[in-house]
């Protein structure tokens, strides 16, 4: 396994909500993303869900709590089974790192004009 530059990996794409893998550990998938704007209400059954900001801020709405806002440098995991949705300032690009089990779909059970069926990898 060679070094990963994150800032080089992002530079290699500019589509949104569009996960990309960039390394695999036992079973986990380290994923990266830039988002823009409001992401569908979904939850993962079984996977807790690592959210690290890179750059801008991120906000995590919940049905039964306060949301979470992240900002770069920040991480937040969201326990499975919580129904959740990212989103971000209107104009605003994020870029994040997340970490999941491999076969985690990111937009959960739901089907969206959102959701990516095979992750790209970079």
């Amino acid at each position: 396994m060679s070094v990963i530059n994150l800032e080089d990996k992002f530079s290699r794409f500019n589509d949104h909500w569009s996960p990309k893998v960039v390394a695999e550990l036992n079973g986990q998938a380290v994923k990266l993303a830039k988002v823009m704007g409001t992401f569908v209400w979904h939850d993962h059954a079984e996977e807790d869900e690592l959210f690290h900001v890179v750059r801008g801020t991120l906000t995590i709405d919940f049905e039964d709590r306060d949301p979470v806002v992240l900002h770069p440098g920040e991480l937040y995991v969201v326990p499975r089974g919580i129904r959740h949705r990212p989103r971000t300032a209107p104009d605003e690009e994020v870029w994040l790192l997340l970490l999941e089990p491999i076969a985690t779909r990111h937009t959960g059970d739901v089907d969206s004009p959102m959701t990516v069926r095979n992750y790209e990898r970079l």
